[in-house]
């Protein structure tokens, strides 16, 4: 199957990155390289693409995708959140913009044997990166009620979570879940009749909350966000998409941190921490598809896209 990703917020992204021809930019989430070719072609023979992913299928596909792009290129096996390391591994003090599209990527949905998909029946897995040895499988049966009910809640913001929780731990009792058919049938017995005619596909939110615990998603966003921010040259900038409202929670809150990061009791009538801000806010509300590319890619209704600058 080849790894096809429709890039989501293409221009706008690419227009906010203001990409100078000799820079060096990072592409966090490679996946196919659909936002990584773009960036690319704005580069000259001086400038650097530097891009990470956690799946060796997505670092093949973008290798042969890239090939044709003139700038230097280093396409590197690892998450987002450690583009520290990644950079000192590449000999790089800082950089001058990246870009993160958060979240599972068109192939991994569409590919059924990664088990992304709750329209598809798969072996339960959802690893970004296949190398991991902890799957959603270990979730399923491992998790107990409790743990399953926090994170199908939290996760996925999901209202019948202690009942879903509650079905498959019955369910398991009689053997181990398999697969992502299997969990989907355990899902819609446990969701009322008419909560199922209701919104989206009833295994939509439980899934989201699975894979995000398999691939401790939210952390590493958290974690990764003031780690670029300090390794942004001046006037660098840090494009961030996501698709659901947990993540944008993190961004949106991280970027308000970053921008005032005073740390005095509000009823002091002057700072005296001494933190100031070393950022500048780009985006106020988020950038949203508009109407063309939501008719294209319906998966793009959810993307919201928030940008931050370095201080020139």
């Amino acid at each position: 199957m080849d790894f096809k990703h429709v890039p989501v917020l293409y221009e706008e992204c690419l227009s906010n990155l203001e990409i100078k021809p000799d820079g060096i930019y990072v592409d966090g989430t490679l996946g196919g390289g659909g936002h990584s070719f773009g960036i690319g072609s704005r580069l000259s023979e001086d400038g650097l693409l530097i891009g990470i992913d956690r799946d060796t299928d997505a670092l093949k596909a973008a290798e042969k995708r890239l090939e044709p792009l003139k700038c230097g290129k280093k396409l590197v096996h690892s998450t987002y959140a450690d583009i520290r390391d990644v950079l000192d591994d590449l000999g790089i003090q800082g950089i001058d913009g990246a870009l993160l599209d958060i979240g599972v990527s068109s192939f991994q949905l569409d590919n059924a044997d990664r088990g992304f998909s709750y329209m598809q029946d798969a072996p339960l897995d959802m690893r970004m990166n296949a190398e991991d040895d902890f799957s959603a499988y270990d979730v399923v049966n491992g998790y107990d009620k409790n743990q399953l009910t926090e994170i199908i809640r939290k996760y996925g913001e999901e209202k019948w979570a202690s009942r879903i929780s509650d079905f498959i731990v019955k369910e398991r009792k009689k053997g181990s879940i398999e697969t992502t058919g299997q969990l989907v049938d355990i899902i819609k017995a446990a969701i009322p009749a008419k909560a199922r005619r209701e919104g989206p596909h009833p295994a939509k939110r439980t899934f989201q909350a699975i894979r995000i615990e398999v691939n401790s998603e939210l952390d590493q966003l958290e974690r990764a966000i003031d780690e670029f921010c300090d390794v942004l040259n001046p006037g660098g900038r840090l494009c961030i998409i996501t698709f659901h409202s947990l993540e944008d929670r993190i961004v949106k809150e991280a970027f308000n941190r970053r921008l005032d990061p005073c740390t005095c009791p509000k009823e002091f009538p002057v700072c005296v921490c001494g933190k100031v801000t070393d950022v500048v806010k780009v985006t106020g509300k988020p950038i949203i598809s508009g109407e063309e590319e939501l008719d294209n890619n319906p998966r793009a209704r959810s993307a919201k896209l928030r940008v931050i600058e370095k201080k020139r």
